[in-house]
């Protein structure tokens, strides 16, 4: 990729007592999440993007323009960057509604720069009858909602989300990854989303940054980072779950079961309240897979379905399989069975998968 071609670049250096940044990367348009454990630097890397903090050193530009260059004496507030802002907390105003929280930035924003209505954000994040509301009794997931059509009407040409999920449950952390997914495929905003949490990063970005000790560990497409050695020292596999979106069938059998369609696959879930044709976020964990390389006989399992194996990566003692059943969903296996199994790009096999290890979320657990 010609350097034009990338919308973010950085090369920064921060220096506190005791600890150090000290990375540099190139990002392009699309989602890319900064991955890494507690006190690595991700947030103040991204409080170094957005201009709250200052480099010691360094530069930052974005879509070819310069916004810090401590050589040039370059620094532009964070005001006149125009990049969005979502906090781990949603940081809304207490004394003022929702829908004068969500238009205060809208309302700064010269009509000309104006992109995005308001209320046609609301609309596309479920939020349309909170409007009216004020913000105190709003659950975790409301006010991240709330927090993120907020950043989104002053129109941004950078949206940057540090940690937005960390204090949701399973529930309204599934509702907002979906949201992130409208909002990159319905408006085309590019964001930076800071997470420890690798099922979040899977779920969600194409690439992925990770940081350790304030030092870039590796950085390029998340099936190939998630397995990088410098990763597998940080990462916690044991955690990590497929966060998938569905439709649904047929919300509850008669045999008290779900019928959920993913990607080219229907599979077989508990009873779910949403209606039939809604959209659900599923959980699977990884470990919760079985790989067969045929049709298995009847099993107690419902569920065995057909895929191929797009990549593997053998790391941590474990083995990532990369599997395509018109989403992607990934399983982890001993690197034993995936020798014994000859699991290699392009080959056919099927996923046992039990109900009861199928997760389902309404869109708006609220």
């Amino acid at each position: 990729m010609a350097e034009s071609d990338f919308f973010l670049q950085f090369s920064v250096r921060k220096a506190y007592e005791g600890f150090t940044l000290d990375c540099a990367g190139q990002f392009d348009r699309g989602i890319t999440a900064v991955f890494g454990p507690s006190g690595s630097g991700k947030t103040t890397l991204l409080n170094c993007v957005s201009g709250m903090l200052s480099p010691g050193d360094g530069d930052i530009e974005v879509e070819g323009s310069v916004v810090y260059s401590s050589s040039s004496g370059i620094n532009i507030p964070p005001e006149r960057r125009r990049f969005g802002y979502v906090f781990q907390q949603g940081a809304l105003f207490p004394h003022m509604s929702v829908r004068q929280n969500v238009e205060y930035g809208y309302k700064l924003t010269p009509r000309s720069e104006r992109q995005f209505d308001p209320d046609d954000l609301a609309y596309l994040l479920g939020i349309s009858h909170l409007m009216e509301r004020g913000v105190s009794n709003l659950s975790g997931g409301e006010r991240q909602r709330v927090a993120l059509v907020r950043a989104l009407a002053s129109s941004p040409r950078l949206l940057l989300l540090d940690e937005p999920l960390a204090s949701l449950d399973a529930a309204h952390r599934a509702s907002i990854l979906t949201h992130l997914k409208s909002i990159s495929e319905q408006l085309g905003v590019p964001m930076v989303f800071v997470s420890h949490s690798l099922s979040e990063v899977l779920a969600l970005a194409p690439k992925m940054y990770a940081l350790d000790s304030g030092e870039m560990a590796a950085y390029g497409s998340t099936p190939e980072i998630m397995a990088h050695p410098s990763v597998a020292r940080i990462a916690d596999y044991g955690t990590l779950e497929n966060i998938l979106r569905a439709r649904v069938l047929e919300p509850d059998n008669e045999d008290g079961t779900s019928r959920l369609a993913i990607g080219d696959a229907v599979l077989v879930g508990p009873p779910t309240e949403s209606r039939a044709g809604e959209s659900v976020s599923v959980s699977i964990r990884s470990g919760d897979i079985i790989l067969s390389l045929g049709a298995p006989p009847l099993t107690s399992a419902r569920n065995a379905v057909p895929a191929v194996v797009r990549d593997v990566r053998e790391t941590g003692g474990l083995t990532l399989v990369y599997l395509d059943i018109g989403e992607m969903i990934v399983a982890e296996v001993t690197p034993g069975s995936a020798r014994q199994l000859g699991l290699i790009r392009g080959r056919d096999v099927h996923l046992v998968i039990k109900t009861n290890s199928i997760l389902t979320f309404a869109q708006d657990a609220d």
